[in-house]
């Protein structure tokens, strides 16, 4: 399986992803383009109110001097010097807030009342002053300082001085359009980028997406094709590991059924045909009666059984059997398995070896003697006549390991993975009379306990060995 088409949508991860980069870009370059406005005009203004400052300075020194020697002319010729640009305007007060002289008679002329132009009123109060306002008839801005005149402590005047900011502000202007459309710009770039940027990463989870729908539909054929090395290739890993174990457990399920319905069906075929054979006249010979009779008896007995086997192991593999733990002696439990199938070792004469060390478990003793007794059924079934099965015991650690070894035929080494799967019949080791159950409940009973069994053989006639490690109670 690999990338499947994305189809954006409203909802989708992709439109989420792209508008979060595209947000996140145009908030960011908005922000960094209104700081650097902001400083570039903040820059500007106290460079400009630091001249105007300098300049109103030096030049009130200059008017101070024209003012003390009582010569106006020199002041009038000092204003019209400086104040000649059409930018700058400069004005010259009396200490009674009279106008001596200005740069700009046109305007002036129209003013009734000076003390409500701005920085007027303070500096004739002998405090300098300076700031923007706008044009005195006029409505562009303007950048002004008004300066108090003395000289010897004594109130000669006022200066006032003005520049106009509309050339700066037409260039500010500029740089603003400038700004705005490399901020468009860059937006646009970055969209570009975030599209790639979202796509790459909405495919693959699209991909998964749909996988997943696929897996719960029931399809578990596919694969996802995604290599990448990160989180999403981790997951998308797992999820293959996932489709993976669905579609062997999906396989085991079908065997399982199919195993489980050819086992009751033929118990159940034979107890229907002795009844019918019963029922059409045979129970009227006592012989053949009898050996029906026993028949049933036998598949009954058989059905019952495997039903039994089929509930252990249901409740086993779903976890809802409970263990009842108790302290108890691993020589005890070993002790009554090999009693309990002491007379089918004498029927076909084997016989047992036990080698085992005195160790203590916690565990449920009746479940832990049936998977001992699932795997001495085992190793009796498949031992030749005048043979030996060992029982040995050895600790290892926190843990006992108790071999159980026939001098049977032995396991094939392609059959071992299986054996202790349900129903498995494969290897001849598991053919008999028995449902090939008992293997696999001993798994579950043993892992339930915290421990693992496991079998191997030394080849083709030479018997196999079993191998249950259980952990050791650590109070004993």
């Amino acid at each position: 399986m690999g990338y499947s088409p994305i189809r954006i949508r409203w909802n989708s991860i992709y439109r989420k992803l792209l508008v979060t980069y595209v947000a996140l870009t145009a908030l960011g370059t908005s922000i960094l383009a209104t700081y650097i406005l902001w400083s570039f005009y903040g820059y500007f203004m106290k460079s400009r109110q630091a001249d105007l400052d300098d300049w109103s300075t030096a030049l009130s020194e200059s008017v101070a001097d024209a003012l003390v020697a009582n010569d106006l002319e020199r002041a009038a010729l000092t204003v019209q010097r400086y104040g000649a640009r059409e930018s700058v305007t400069l004005r010259i007060f009396g200490p009674d807030g009279r106008l001596l002289s200005t740069s700009a008679p046109e305007i002036d002329r129209h003013v009734s009342d000076w003390y409500s132009i701005p920085g007027i009123r303070e500096a004739l109060q002998n405090k300098p002053t300076q700031g923007v306002t706008k044009g005195i008839l006029s409505n562009d801005d303007r950048l002004y300082a008004a300066k108090p005149i003395v000289r010897n402590g004594q109130m000669l005047g006022v200066l006032r001085m003005s520049i106009t900011l509309d050339q700066f502000q037409r260039q500010f202007r500029r740089v603003i359009l400038t700004i705005l459309g490399t901020l468009l710009f860059t937006v646009l770039i970055c969209a570009l980028i975030s599209e790639r940027l979202a796509r790459n990463i909405a495919r693959p989870i699209k991909a998964m997406s749909n996988f997943a729908i696929q897996i719960g539909k029931g399809d578990l054929d596919g694969n996802l094709n995604i290599r990448q090395e990160d989180e999403i290739g981790q997951l998308a890993t797992e999820l293959n590991r996932m489709s993976q174990r669905l579609a062997s457990l999906d396989k085991e399920r079908r065997s399982f059924l199919a195993n489980v319905s050819h086992e009751l069906r033929t118990p159940v075929s034979n107890v229907l045909v002795t009844v019918e054979a019963l029922a059409n006249g045979a129970i009227e010979e006592p012989e053949l009666r009898d050996r029906f009779i026993q028949t049933v008896q036998d598949e009954t007995a058989r059905l019952s059984r495997l039903i039994q086997d089929l509930l252990d192991l249901g409740r086993l593999e779903a976890g809802v059997a409970a263990l009842e733990k108790q302290p108890l002696r691993l020589q005890n439990l070993i002790d009554r398995a090999v009693r309990a199938v002491e007379s089918r070792m004498r029927s076909k004469g084997v016989g047992i070896r036990l080698d085992m060390p005195e160790v203590q478990l916690e565990g449920d003793p009746e479940r832990l003697l049936q998977a001992f007794l699932n795997v001495l059924d085992n190793a009796i079934k498949h031992s030749v006549s005048d043979s030996i099965v060992l029982i040995a015991g050895k600790i290892e650690g926190g843990q006992v390991a108790v071999k159980i070894q026939d001098q049977g035929q032995g396991i094939r080494e392609s059959d071992i993975p299986h054996i202790f799967e349900q129903f498995y019949t494969a290897d001849r080791s598991r053919q008999g009379s028995g449902a090939g159950l008992g293997l696999a409940i001993a798994r579950r009973i043993v892992e339930a306990h915290g421990g693992t069994i496991a079998a191997s053989s030394k080849g083709e006639g030479k018997g196999a060995i079993f191998t249950i490690r259980l952990p050791i109670d650590k109070l004993s």
